[in-house]
């Protein structure tokens, strides 16, 4: 980038384009409204040289005596025939850096049928688009976790009551009556005998028997509740800015190299 204190030695320097084309001499140096920057220089383009174009220094570079820029011929040939025996007015200045495709300063005038222009770029219309982002919240199905069923055998004591019973031995004694004295005096009259009864008694008997009880099965079901998400959103705002008191000027000034 070319700084002010270099503008003293531009005039007359050799201005080359991007496609190597040599475009004349500089002419005209113009710096901003405070004489800070460097803005545009005019040279001679057309036939012959006769018409004057306004050719942007912001990307310019020096190395000798060439002046380097990043238009082609045809571009600064083209550019809006503008009187460069002045100053120039902020809507010249605007109609340049809207030609050029760049931002520019300050631009205070009215092009026809414009209010304003664009200092960062080419200018679109009357109005500035604000916009913002809106948050769209969905959801996803992911997995959470996995149930499984598993069966394993367990062993656990029972008790049931069940009624038993048993045979004891009874004595019974009966008195000699006629109708067992038959019975009485059956056998020899003295002897050795031995009779014998057989006792039964129940006895507790355990049997298992495998029988079903229940079916199991997993199954799945959908709980809705709320879930608040939170994230951020980014907004344009528009604000005037660079309003310049009246009396005070926003143009583009003409370097006077005798200075």
């Amino acid at each position: 980038m070319i700084s002010v204190d270099q503008l003293a030695g531009l005039s007359g320097k050799k201005l080359v384009g991007t496609d190597g084309a040599d475009l004349g001499r500089l002419e005209a140096l113009y710096v901003d409204r405070d004489g800070t920057e460097p803005t545009f220089a005019t040279v001679h383009t057309g036939a012959f040289g006769t018409a004057t174009s306004f050719v942007p220094l912001a990307e310019a570079t020096l190395q000798g005596d060439t002046v380097t820029v990043p238009y082609n011929k045809d571009l600064i040939t083209e550019a809006p025939r503008i009187d460069g025996d002045g100053d120039l007015d902020p809507a010249e200045e605007a109609r340049l850096y809207q030609h050029y495709g760049i931002g520019g300063g300050f631009s205070g005038g009215q092009e026809q049928g414009v209010v304003g222009g664009d200092t960062s770029g080419p200018t679109t219309d009357t109005a500035m688009t604000r916009s913002e982002e809106e948050l769209h919240v969905g959801t996803e199905k992911v997995q959470t976790g996995v149930a499984k069923l598993r069966k394993y055998v367990t062993t656990e004591e029972v008790s049931k009551t069940v009624p038993v019973s048993h045979e004891e031995v009874r004595v019974e004694r009966e008195p000699i009556t006629d109708a067992n004295i038959g019975q009485a005096l059956d056998g020899p009259d003295i002897s050795e005998e031995e009779h014998e009864v057989s006792l039964t008694a129940d006895r507790a008997v355990v049997a298992k028997e495998t029988v079903p009880v229940e079916r199991v099965r997993l199954d799945t079901e959908t709980v809705t509740e709320q879930q608040q998400v939170t994230d951020t959103v980014r907004k344009e705002q528009i604000e005037v800015d660079g309003v310049y008191p009246e009396g005070t000027s926003g143009t583009t000034q003409r370097q006077d190299q005798n200075r």
